[in-house]
């Protein structure tokens, strides 16, 4: 449906509406899965190493770019977990491999997001080894 020719305070009102149904499923995802709650936990521990650590403005869009990439992956893997549970409830060749390639990008995401943690904080990590 077309905002077109509708008055400002009924878009401003859907646009926050549509905010609102983000955030319900964003607290969803970290209220009902896992692995998504251990990935916000690595992510806060990123992020308070790169405060330790000074990282620069490059570092840190690397760094964000690795969080958003991990966490946004999750969040496709739980709803394209549940839009198969629905789909088939019944076990189905076809409803495994489809969990399990979007697991699969979870992994990936993570692994990636590893590397680049490695990249960024592997020196400032070496000199802090070579200052003790």
């Amino acid at each position: 449906m077309s905002d077109r020719g509708v008055p400002g305070p009924n878009r401003r009102w859907r646009l926050l509406t549509s905010f609102g149904f983000a955030a319900r499923g964003v607290a969803a995802l970290f209220r009902t899965q896992a692995n998504a709650r251990i990935h916000l936990a690595a992510a806060v521990l990123t992020t308070a190493a790169g405060f330790f650590f000074h990282i620069t403005r490059l570092e840190w869009c690397a760094v964000v770019a690795a969080i958003g990439l991990v966490l946004t992956a999750e969040g496709l893997n739980t709803a394209i977990e549940n839009v198969v549970d629905l789909a088939s409830p019944e076990l189905h060749p076809l409803a495994g491999r489809a969990k399990d390639i979007a697991a699969g990008a979870v992994l990936i995401a993570a692994i990636a997001s590893a590397i680049i943690g490695a990249l960024v904080f592997g020196p400032y990590f070496l000199a802090l080894l070579r200052q003790s």
